[in-house]
C-alpha cells in the first residue's frame, strides 16, 4: 500500500496469529485517530494475520519466523525511526488495550516524559483480573524493580505504552528480544536515564484467539527474567581495608 507518512503518531501493534481479533483493533484505532499511522509486525503468523491487517489499512512488516514479541517489537521500533516518527504507542492486537486511554499517555509525554505506561493497578482499582500464579510473580517483579531501580512500578509487565523519539531511538537498538521483554525494557530505560511515568489505564480482557504462552513457560521465563534483574542490579562495593600498620586519618590530625 502507499504510505502517507510520517504522520504525527504511529501504532506499534506486534502481531501473531491474530487474524480474528485484529481487524476490530484495527478499526477501532481507524475511528479513533484516522489521522495517525499503524504498523502491524507479523510475526511469523500462520493464519490470515498479515491479510487483515492490510485490509484494515496498515503497513504490514512481515517476519519469516516467529521471533517473538521482542523481536517483533524492536523491528517496529526501527520502522519508527527511519521514517521519522516523534512518537509512537505500543498497543495490542488482542484488544486488551482501548483507544479511549491513548490521550492520557500522550499527555505524559506533553508534559515532558519520555515514555508512559498504561498500568491496570497504579489507582487501586480491582478491576483487572489476574491468575494466582502471576499475580504473585508480578509482585515480586514490583520488588525487585523498586530495590535495584529505585522505582516504584504497579505494572512492570504492562505492553500499553507510549515513546517519545528519544526513546523509539534507544530501543531500536536494546530492546530485548526475550519473553517478558516489557520488564527488562522498563529496567533498562531508567537506568539509562529517561523518565518514566505511570498512568492509570482500564484494560479488557483478551477479545478473540488464545494466549501463546503456558503456564509452564510463564514460571520459565518469570524464573529467567529474575535471574537477569538481579545480574544487572547494581552491587555494593565492599570497603578496602587500610594497610597493615597504616595511620588512621583522625590519628593523623591529632
Amino acid at each position: 500500500m502507499t504510505t502517507r507518512g510520517p504522520a504525527e503518531l504511529l501504532f506499534i501493534i506486534p502481531a501473531y496469529n491474530e487474524e480474528a481479533a485484529l481487524p476490530g483493533v484495527l478499526d477501532e484505532l481507524a475511528g479513533a485517530y484516522p489521522d495517525a499511522d499503524v504498523v502491524v509486525i507479523d510475526d511469523g503468523s500462520v493464519d490470515a494475520t498479515a491479510a487483515v491487517a492490510r485490509v484494515g489499512g496498515a503497513v504490514v512488516l512481515q517476519l519469516p519466523y516467529n521471533l517473538g514479541i521482542g523481536g517483533a517489537l524492536r523491528t517496529g521500533f526501527r520502522y519508527a525511526v527511519r521514517k521519522g516518527y516523534q512518537r509512537a504507542v505500543q498497543f495490542d492486537a488482542d484488544g486488551q488495550h482501548h483507544p479511549d486511554e491513548v490521550p492520557a499517555l500522550l499527555a505524559a509525554l506533553d508534559a515532558g516524559a519520555d515514555m508512559a505506561v498504561g498500568s491496570r493497578f497504579s489507582d487501586g482499582q480491582p478491576g483487572y483480573r489476574v491468575g494466582r500464579l502471576r499475580k504473585a510473580a508480578m509482585g515480586v517483579l514490583t520488588i525487585t524493580m523498586r530495590r535495584i531501580a529505585g522505582r516504584h512500578f504497579s505494572d512492570t509487565s504492562s505492553g500499553f505504552r507510549a515513546f517519545s523519539r528519544p526513546v523509539l531511538e534507544f530501543f531500536a537498538d536494546t530492546y530485548p528480544a526475550e519473553y517478558m521483554e516489557s520488564v527488562e525494557a522498563l529496567f533498562s530505560t531508567v537506568r539509562a536515564g529517561y523518565e518514566v511515568v505511570e498512568v492509570p489505564v482500564q484494560m479488557r480482557g483478551r477479545a478473540l484467539g488464545a494466549p501463546s504462552n503456558r503456564t509452564w513457560r510463564l514460571v520459565y521465563h518469570y524464573l529467567r527474567l529474575f535471574v537477569v534483574l538481579l545480574a544487572a542490579a547494581p552491587r555494593r562495593k565492599r570497603a578496602t581495608p587500610p594497610p597493615a600498620g597504616a595511620t588512621a586519618p583522625s590519628e593523623a590530625a591529632s
